[in-house]
Protein backbone atom coordinates (compact mmCIF):
# COMPACT_ATOMS: atom_id res chain seq x y z
CA UNK A 1 0.00 0.00 0.00
CA UNK A 2 0.99 3.41 -1.27
CA UNK A 3 -0.41 6.25 1.08
CA UNK A 4 -0.18 8.61 -1.75
CA UNK A 5 -2.33 6.27 -4.09
CA UNK A 6 -4.66 6.29 -1.33
CA UNK A 7 -4.94 9.75 -0.53
CA UNK A 8 -5.03 10.73 -4.71
CA UNK A 9 -7.68 7.83 -4.79
CA UNK A 10 -10.58 9.45 -2.40
CA UNK A 11 -9.43 13.07 -3.58
CA UNK A 12 -10.90 12.18 -6.65
CA UNK A 13 -14.07 10.59 -5.11
CA UNK A 14 -12.76 7.20 -5.39
CA UNK A 15 -13.65 4.39 -2.65
CA UNK A 16 -11.18 3.14 -0.37
CA UNK A 17 -11.13 -1.20 -0.18
CA UNK A 18 -11.79 -3.15 3.24
CA UNK A 19 -7.79 -4.01 3.16
CA UNK A 20 -6.45 -0.47 2.10
CA UNK A 21 -8.54 1.40 5.07
CA UNK A 22 -7.41 -2.07 7.54
CA UNK A 23 -3.68 -1.01 6.46
CA UNK A 24 -4.45 2.80 6.69
CA UNK A 25 -5.32 1.97 10.46
CA UNK A 26 -2.85 -0.29 11.08
CA UNK A 27 -0.25 1.81 9.64
CA UNK A 28 -1.28 4.82 11.21
CA UNK A 29 -1.34 3.60 14.75
CA UNK A 30 1.87 1.53 14.43
CA UNK A 31 3.06 5.09 13.55
CA UNK A 32 4.49 4.08 10.10
CA UNK A 33 2.57 6.60 8.49
CA UNK A 34 3.33 10.37 9.48
CA UNK A 35 0.43 12.81 10.68
CA UNK A 36 1.13 14.52 7.38
CA UNK A 37 -0.29 12.04 5.06
CA UNK A 38 -2.70 10.85 7.92
CA UNK A 39 -4.14 14.44 7.59
CA UNK A 40 -4.21 14.84 4.24
CA UNK A 41 -6.65 11.39 3.72
CA UNK A 42 -9.03 12.86 6.24
CA UNK A 43 -9.04 16.29 4.18
CA UNK A 44 -9.58 14.18 1.33
CA UNK A 45 -12.55 12.00 3.33
CA UNK A 46 -13.89 15.27 4.80
CA UNK A 47 -13.98 16.61 0.92
CA UNK A 48 -15.13 13.58 -0.79
CA UNK A 49 -17.36 11.72 1.97
CA UNK A 50 -17.56 7.69 2.62
CA UNK A 51 -19.75 5.38 1.29
CA UNK A 52 -21.47 3.32 4.68
CA UNK A 53 -19.16 0.42 3.58
CA UNK A 54 -16.63 2.28 3.87
CA UNK A 55 -17.77 3.83 7.21
CA UNK A 56 -18.73 0.52 8.50
CA UNK A 57 -14.58 -0.97 7.76
CA UNK A 58 -13.39 2.04 9.25
CA UNK A 59 -15.34 2.11 12.06
CA UNK A 60 -14.34 -1.77 12.26
CA UNK A 61 -10.70 -0.98 11.59
CA UNK A 62 -10.52 1.82 14.59
CA UNK A 63 -12.29 -0.53 17.19
CA UNK A 64 -9.66 -3.76 16.66
CA UNK A 65 -6.80 -1.25 16.48
CA UNK A 66 -5.83 -2.63 19.93
CA UNK A 67 -7.88 -4.73 22.37
CA UNK A 68 -11.45 -4.86 22.80
CA UNK A 69 -13.35 -5.51 26.42
CA UNK A 70 -15.72 -8.31 27.22
CA UNK A 71 -17.02 -7.25 30.32
CA UNK A 72 -19.46 -10.01 30.64
CA UNK A 73 -17.48 -11.55 33.74
CA UNK A 74 -17.89 -8.16 35.14
CA UNK A 75 -22.02 -7.33 34.71
CA UNK A 76 -24.45 -9.31 32.43
CA UNK A 77 -25.29 -6.06 30.51
CA UNK A 78 -23.11 -3.21 30.37
CA UNK A 79 -24.71 0.21 29.17
CA UNK A 80 -23.15 3.89 27.85
CA UNK A 81 -23.88 7.05 25.92
CA UNK A 82 -22.03 9.02 24.20
CA UNK A 83 -22.63 13.00 22.48
CA UNK A 84 -21.65 13.88 19.41
CA UNK A 85 -19.79 17.10 20.91
CA UNK A 86 -21.85 20.66 21.97
CA UNK A 87 -21.18 24.04 23.88
CA UNK A 88 -21.85 23.24 27.86
CA UNK A 89 -22.99 19.91 26.89
CA UNK A 90 -21.69 18.23 30.57
CA UNK A 91 -24.27 15.64 30.30
CA UNK A 92 -22.28 12.56 31.25
CA UNK A 93 -20.89 14.56 34.57
CA UNK A 94 -24.60 14.19 36.11
CA UNK A 95 -26.28 10.98 34.34
CA UNK A 96 -23.44 8.60 34.35
CA UNK A 97 -23.87 8.71 38.34
CA UNK A 98 -27.61 8.77 38.51
CA UNK A 99 -27.54 5.50 35.78
CA UNK A 100 -25.37 3.77 38.13
CA UNK A 101 -27.02 4.83 41.14
CA UNK A 102 -30.42 2.95 40.26
CA UNK A 103 -27.93 -0.09 39.48
CA UNK A 104 -27.13 -0.11 35.93
CA UNK A 105 -23.34 -0.88 35.96
CA UNK A 106 -22.41 1.94 33.31
CA UNK A 107 -18.31 1.57 31.62
CA UNK A 108 -17.71 4.74 29.45
CA UNK A 109 -14.55 5.55 27.30
CA UNK A 110 -14.44 9.74 26.80
CA UNK A 111 -12.44 11.57 24.65
CA UNK A 112 -11.11 15.05 24.87
CA UNK A 113 -12.67 18.25 23.36
CA UNK A 114 -13.20 18.96 19.43
CA UNK A 115 -13.17 21.91 17.93
CA UNK A 116 -15.58 24.57 20.05
CA UNK A 117 -16.95 20.92 22.06
CA UNK A 118 -15.73 20.09 25.46
CA UNK A 119 -14.72 17.08 26.42
CA UNK A 120 -15.93 14.95 29.28
CA UNK A 121 -11.91 13.96 30.19
CA UNK A 122 -11.13 17.98 30.24
CA UNK A 123 -13.95 18.35 32.39
CA UNK A 124 -13.04 15.69 34.83
CA UNK A 125 -9.53 17.03 34.88
CA UNK A 126 -10.90 19.49 36.92
CA UNK A 127 -10.53 17.28 40.16
CA UNK A 128 -6.79 17.43 41.71
CA UNK A 129 -5.65 13.96 40.90
CA UNK A 130 -7.74 12.58 38.89
CA UNK A 131 -6.91 10.04 35.89
CA UNK A 132 -8.66 8.91 33.28
CA UNK A 133 -5.89 6.45 32.29
CA UNK A 134 -6.56 3.13 33.59
CA UNK A 135 -5.69 -0.43 32.71
CA UNK A 136 -7.98 -2.87 31.26
CA UNK A 137 -7.68 -4.89 34.87
CA UNK A 138 -8.38 -1.17 36.55
CA UNK A 139 -11.38 -0.52 34.11
CA UNK A 140 -13.15 -3.99 35.15
CA UNK A 141 -11.87 -4.07 38.73
CA UNK A 142 -13.76 -0.48 39.17
CA UNK A 143 -16.98 -1.38 37.23
CA UNK A 144 -17.04 -4.15 39.73
CA UNK A 145 -17.15 -2.57 43.11
CA UNK A 146 -18.60 0.80 42.21
CA UNK A 147 -20.60 0.40 38.91
CA UNK A 148 -19.03 3.15 37.08
CA UNK A 149 -15.88 3.78 34.78
CA UNK A 150 -15.13 6.86 32.77
CA UNK A 151 -12.03 5.89 30.83
CA UNK A 152 -9.97 7.83 28.16
CA UNK A 153 -8.85 6.27 24.81
CA UNK A 154 -5.58 4.44 25.74
CA UNK A 155 -3.17 2.54 24.00
CA UNK A 156 -4.94 -0.62 24.01
CA UNK A 157 -8.13 0.27 23.77
CA UNK A 158 -9.07 2.03 19.74
CA UNK A 159 -5.70 3.71 19.87
CA UNK A 160 -6.35 4.64 16.42
CA UNK A 161 -9.13 6.60 17.17
CA UNK A 162 -6.83 8.54 20.05
CA UNK A 163 -4.49 9.22 17.65
CA UNK A 164 -7.02 10.25 14.79
CA UNK A 165 -9.33 12.19 17.18
CA UNK A 166 -6.48 14.57 18.02
CA UNK A 167 -5.45 15.08 14.72
CA UNK A 168 -9.08 16.17 13.31
CA UNK A 169 -9.00 18.82 16.15
CA UNK A 170 -6.59 20.62 14.61
CA UNK A 171 -6.57 20.12 10.99
CA UNK A 172 -10.63 21.69 10.33
CA UNK A 173 -12.05 17.96 9.68
CA UNK A 174 -13.98 17.40 12.87
CA UNK A 175 -17.21 18.02 11.20
CA UNK A 176 -17.88 14.63 8.89
CA UNK A 177 -20.76 12.52 9.19
CA UNK A 178 -18.29 9.50 8.71
CA UNK A 179 -15.61 10.52 10.58
CA UNK A 180 -17.45 11.37 13.94
CA UNK A 181 -19.69 8.02 13.07
CA UNK A 182 -16.39 6.09 13.19
CA UNK A 183 -15.01 7.76 16.12
CA UNK A 184 -17.92 7.26 18.19
CA UNK A 185 -18.41 3.97 17.58
CA UNK A 186 -14.93 2.37 17.50
CA UNK A 187 -14.67 3.25 21.23
CA UNK A 188 -18.74 1.86 21.82
CA UNK A 189 -17.54 -1.08 20.33
CA UNK A 190 -13.53 -1.26 22.28
CA UNK A 191 -15.09 -0.56 25.28
CA UNK A 192 -17.74 -3.43 25.51
CA UNK A 193 -21.08 -1.77 26.35
CA UNK A 194 -23.84 -4.26 25.37
CA UNK A 195 -25.98 -1.19 25.13
CA UNK A 196 -25.75 2.62 24.03
CA UNK A 197 -27.44 5.89 23.81
CA UNK A 198 -26.36 8.08 21.55
CA UNK A 199 -26.97 12.16 21.65
CA UNK A 200 -26.82 13.49 18.40
CA UNK A 201 -26.87 17.38 18.50
CA UNK A 202 -28.20 19.03 15.75
CA UNK A 203 -27.90 23.94 15.58
CA UNK A 204 -25.54 26.44 15.37
CA UNK A 205 -22.90 25.16 17.94
CA UNK A 206 -23.16 21.08 16.53
CA UNK A 207 -21.11 19.42 13.83
CA UNK A 208 -24.48 18.01 11.79
CA UNK A 209 -26.17 21.80 11.41
CA UNK A 210 -30.20 20.72 10.38
CA UNK A 211 -32.33 17.77 12.31
CA UNK A 212 -31.84 15.87 8.84
CA UNK A 213 -28.27 15.86 8.74
CA UNK A 214 -28.06 14.77 12.32
CA UNK A 215 -30.83 11.83 12.01
CA UNK A 216 -28.64 10.58 9.06
CA UNK A 217 -25.69 10.30 11.28
CA UNK A 218 -27.78 8.95 14.16
CA UNK A 219 -29.23 6.73 11.57
CA UNK A 220 -25.44 5.47 10.78
CA UNK A 221 -24.27 4.83 14.14
CA UNK A 222 -27.33 2.68 15.29
CA UNK A 223 -27.41 0.48 12.12
CA UNK A 224 -23.02 0.24 13.01
CA UNK A 225 -24.29 -0.56 15.94
CA UNK A 226 -26.69 -3.29 15.55
CA UNK A 227 -24.27 -4.98 12.94
CA UNK A 228 -22.09 -5.60 15.81
CA UNK A 229 -24.82 -6.94 17.92
CA UNK A 230 -25.09 -4.28 20.23
CA UNK A 231 -28.58 -2.29 21.92
CA UNK A 232 -28.77 1.14 20.37
CA UNK A 233 -30.83 4.34 20.57
CA UNK A 234 -30.15 7.50 19.19
CA UNK A 235 -31.75 11.13 20.54
CA UNK A 236 -31.52 14.21 18.16
CA UNK A 237 -31.34 17.22 20.72
CA UNK A 238 -30.96 21.10 20.46
CA UNK A 239 -27.60 22.67 20.24
CA UNK A 240 -28.79 26.05 19.15
CA UNK A 241 -27.69 27.46 22.11
CA UNK A 242 -25.41 26.59 25.62
CA UNK A 243 -26.88 23.98 27.33
CA UNK A 244 -27.15 24.60 30.61
CA UNK A 245 -25.62 27.95 31.86
CA UNK A 246 -21.65 26.85 32.35
CA UNK A 247 -19.20 26.60 29.38
CA UNK A 248 -15.90 25.94 30.76
CA UNK A 249 -14.40 22.60 32.35
CA UNK A 250 -14.29 23.78 36.07
CA UNK A 251 -17.44 25.76 35.83
CA UNK A 252 -18.89 22.62 34.12
CA UNK A 253 -17.95 20.63 36.99
CA UNK A 254 -19.83 22.81 39.28
CA UNK A 255 -22.97 22.97 37.63
CA UNK A 256 -23.61 19.38 37.34
CA UNK A 257 -22.49 19.13 41.06
CA UNK A 258 -25.49 21.10 41.55
CA UNK A 259 -27.91 19.64 39.37
CA UNK A 260 -27.21 16.41 41.08
CA UNK A 261 -27.99 17.62 44.47
CA UNK A 262 -31.30 18.91 43.07
CA UNK A 263 -30.39 22.50 41.74
CA UNK A 264 -28.95 23.40 38.25
CA UNK A 265 -30.58 25.02 34.99
CA UNK A 266 -33.41 23.16 34.46
CA UNK A 267 -33.28 22.82 30.57
CA UNK A 268 -29.82 21.03 31.67
CA UNK A 269 -31.73 18.61 34.56
CA UNK A 270 -34.25 17.85 31.83
CA UNK A 271 -32.03 16.74 29.42
CA UNK A 272 -29.90 14.19 31.77
CA UNK A 273 -33.21 12.92 33.13
CA UNK A 274 -34.37 11.63 29.36
CA UNK A 275 -30.76 10.68 28.48
CA UNK A 276 -30.34 8.68 31.86
CA UNK A 277 -34.10 7.01 31.38
CA UNK A 278 -33.21 6.13 28.24
CA UNK A 279 -30.15 4.06 29.02
CA UNK A 280 -32.06 2.60 32.29
CA UNK A 281 -34.84 1.65 29.55
CA UNK A 282 -31.79 0.11 26.81
CA UNK A 283 -31.06 -2.03 29.81
CA UNK A 284 -33.89 -3.59 30.44
CA UNK A 285 -34.31 -1.83 34.52
CA UNK A 286 -37.58 -0.35 33.49
CA UNK A 287 -40.74 -1.19 31.50
CA UNK A 288 -41.00 2.36 29.90
CA UNK A 289 -39.24 5.87 29.98
CA UNK A 290 -41.73 6.89 32.15
CA UNK A 291 -40.70 4.62 34.54
CA UNK A 292 -37.03 4.47 33.86
CA UNK A 293 -37.53 8.54 34.50
CA UNK A 294 -39.07 8.12 37.72
CA UNK A 295 -35.90 5.79 38.87
CA UNK A 296 -33.88 8.80 38.11
CA UNK A 297 -35.60 11.29 39.49
CA UNK A 298 -35.41 9.39 42.73
CA UNK A 299 -31.57 8.47 42.79
CA UNK A 300 -31.27 12.43 42.31
CA UNK A 301 -33.55 13.59 45.09
CA UNK A 302 -32.44 10.89 47.61
CA UNK A 303 -28.57 12.17 47.11
CA UNK A 304 -27.39 8.66 45.31
CA UNK A 305 -26.49 10.02 42.35
CA UNK A 306 -24.00 12.68 43.98
CA UNK A 307 -22.70 9.67 45.70
CA UNK A 308 -22.10 7.86 43.06
CA UNK A 309 -19.91 10.74 41.31
CA UNK A 310 -17.51 11.33 44.29
CA UNK A 311 -17.00 7.79 43.96
CA UNK A 312 -16.02 7.98 40.56
CA UNK A 313 -13.78 10.94 41.53
CA UNK A 314 -12.23 9.06 44.58
CA UNK A 315 -11.79 5.90 42.41
CA UNK A 316 -9.83 7.95 39.87
CA UNK A 317 -7.84 9.59 41.99
CA UNK A 318 -9.29 12.68 42.41
CA UNK A 319 -10.00 14.57 45.47
CA UNK A 320 -13.53 13.89 46.74
CA UNK A 321 -13.17 17.09 48.86
CA UNK A 322 -13.46 19.23 45.97
CA UNK A 323 -17.43 17.42 45.41
CA UNK A 324 -18.26 18.07 49.11
CA UNK A 325 -16.99 21.61 48.44
CA UNK A 326 -16.65 22.82 44.88
CA UNK A 327 -15.04 25.96 46.05
CA UNK A 328 -11.96 23.65 46.07
CA UNK A 329 -12.25 23.72 42.31
CA UNK A 330 -9.96 25.91 40.04
CA UNK A 331 -10.62 29.75 39.76
CA UNK A 332 -10.07 32.34 37.51
CA UNK A 333 -8.24 35.10 38.38
CA UNK A 334 -10.89 37.44 37.04
CA UNK A 335 -14.21 37.23 37.61
CA UNK A 336 -16.49 39.90 35.12
CA UNK A 337 -20.16 40.17 33.62
CA UNK A 338 -21.55 40.19 30.65
CA UNK A 339 -23.99 43.15 29.55
CA UNK A 340 -26.73 42.82 26.83
CA UNK A 341 -25.73 45.57 24.25
CA UNK A 342 -29.42 46.20 23.07
CA UNK A 343 -32.91 45.78 24.35
CA UNK A 344 -35.22 43.04 22.94
CA UNK A 345 -35.81 39.26 22.81
CA UNK A 346 -33.26 36.69 22.18
CA UNK A 347 -33.92 34.78 18.90
CA UNK A 348 -30.78 33.09 17.93
CA UNK A 349 -26.81 32.19 19.29
CA UNK A 350 -23.86 31.77 17.38
CA UNK A 351 -23.05 28.33 19.65
CA UNK A 352 -20.43 27.41 18.23
CA UNK A 353 -18.90 30.85 18.10
CA UNK A 354 -19.73 30.73 21.83
CA UNK A 355 -17.72 27.95 22.35
CA UNK A 356 -14.35 29.23 20.64
CA UNK A 357 -15.05 31.83 23.42
CA UNK A 358 -13.74 29.77 26.04
CA UNK A 359 -11.16 28.14 23.39
CA UNK A 360 -9.68 31.36 23.27
CA UNK A 361 -9.76 32.04 26.60
CA UNK A 362 -7.41 28.82 27.40
CA UNK A 363 -10.67 26.40 28.00
CA UNK A 364 -9.91 24.20 24.73
CA UNK A 365 -7.07 23.54 22.30
CA UNK A 366 -5.80 25.29 19.18
CA UNK A 367 -3.44 23.21 18.45
CA UNK A 368 -2.42 19.13 19.14
CA UNK A 369 0.01 20.19 22.41
CA UNK A 370 -2.24 23.28 23.99
CA UNK A 371 -2.93 22.85 27.38
CA UNK A 372 -6.41 23.03 28.78
CA UNK A 373 -6.46 25.80 31.96
CA UNK A 374 -9.64 24.68 33.97
CA UNK A 375 -10.67 27.54 35.45
CA UNK A 376 -11.91 30.24 32.57
CA UNK A 377 -15.00 30.13 30.85
CA UNK A 378 -18.36 31.80 31.45
CA UNK A 379 -21.92 31.56 32.65
CA UNK A 380 -24.37 32.61 30.23
CA UNK A 381 -28.06 32.74 31.87
CA UNK A 382 -30.39 33.56 28.85
CA UNK A 383 -31.86 31.27 26.53
CA UNK A 384 -33.58 32.21 23.30
CA UNK A 385 -36.96 33.97 24.18
CA UNK A 386 -36.19 35.58 26.84
CA UNK A 387 -36.03 39.41 26.73
CA UNK A 388 -33.31 41.46 27.96
CA UNK A 389 -32.56 45.14 28.68
CA UNK A 390 -29.78 47.18 27.16
CA UNK A 391 -26.94 46.77 30.06
CA UNK A 392 -28.70 43.85 31.61
CA UNK A 393 -26.15 41.27 33.02
CA UNK A 394 -26.33 38.22 31.25
CA UNK A 395 -23.33 36.26 32.49
CA UNK A 396 -19.79 36.03 34.00
CA UNK A 397 -16.52 36.02 32.06
CA UNK A 398 -13.94 33.81 33.95
CA UNK A 399 -10.56 34.25 32.71
CA UNK A 400 -6.89 34.58 33.83
CA UNK A 401 -5.44 37.58 31.66
CA UNK A 402 -7.05 41.23 31.23
CA UNK A 403 -6.66 40.32 27.05
CA UNK A 404 -8.86 37.12 26.80
CA UNK A 405 -11.37 38.90 29.19
CA UNK A 406 -11.85 42.38 27.10
CA UNK A 407 -11.96 39.95 24.01
CA UNK A 408 -14.86 37.95 25.73
CA UNK A 409 -16.42 40.16 26.57
CA UNK A 410 -16.91 41.68 23.03
CA UNK A 411 -17.39 38.24 21.35
CA UNK A 412 -20.29 36.97 23.64
CA UNK A 413 -23.08 39.56 23.26
CA UNK A 414 -21.99 39.50 19.30
CA UNK A 415 -22.57 35.84 19.01
CA UNK A 416 -26.28 36.79 20.56
CA UNK A 417 -28.89 37.83 18.11
CA UNK A 418 -31.82 40.24 20.02
CA UNK A 419 -34.73 41.38 18.12
CA UNK A 420 -38.37 43.42 18.50
CA UNK A 421 -40.28 40.18 18.44
CA UNK A 422 -39.95 36.81 20.38
CA UNK A 423 -38.96 33.57 18.65
CA UNK A 424 -40.44 30.56 20.05
CA UNK A 425 -38.12 28.92 22.96
CA UNK A 426 -36.24 26.25 20.99
CA UNK A 427 -37.11 22.56 21.76
CA UNK A 428 -35.06 20.15 23.74
CA UNK A 429 -35.10 16.88 21.79
CA UNK A 430 -36.84 16.77 17.62
CA UNK A 431 -36.49 12.99 17.16
CA UNK A 432 -35.55 9.32 18.71
CA UNK A 433 -34.10 6.87 16.32
CA UNK A 434 -34.60 3.02 16.96
CA UNK A 435 -33.11 0.11 15.62
CA UNK A 436 -34.84 -2.16 13.55
CA UNK A 437 -36.39 -3.99 15.88
CA UNK A 438 -38.59 -1.15 17.08
CA UNK A 439 -40.40 -0.79 13.66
Amino acid sequence: MRMVDLIARKRDGGELTTGEINDFIRGYTAEDIPDYQAAALLMAIYLRGMTRRETVDLTLAMAHSGDTLDLHDVAPCIVDKHSSGGVGDKTSLAVLPLVAAVGVPVGKMSGRGLGSSGGTLDKMESFDGWSSALSLEQFKRQLREIGLVLAGQTSVLAPADGKLYALRDVTATVDNRSLIAASIMSKKLAAGADAIVLDVKTGSGAFMPTVEAAEDLARLMVEIGQDAGRRVVALISDMNQPLGHAVGNALEVREAIDTLRGGGPEDFWDHCRVVAGHMVLLAGKAGSLEEAEALITAARADGRGLAKFRELVVAQGGDGRQVDDPDRLPQARYIEPIEATRSGYVTAMDTSELGWVCVHCGGGRLVKTDEVNPAVGFLLTIKIGDYIEAGQPVGEIYADDDMTLQQAQRDIPAAITVAAEPSPPRPLFYATIYGRERH
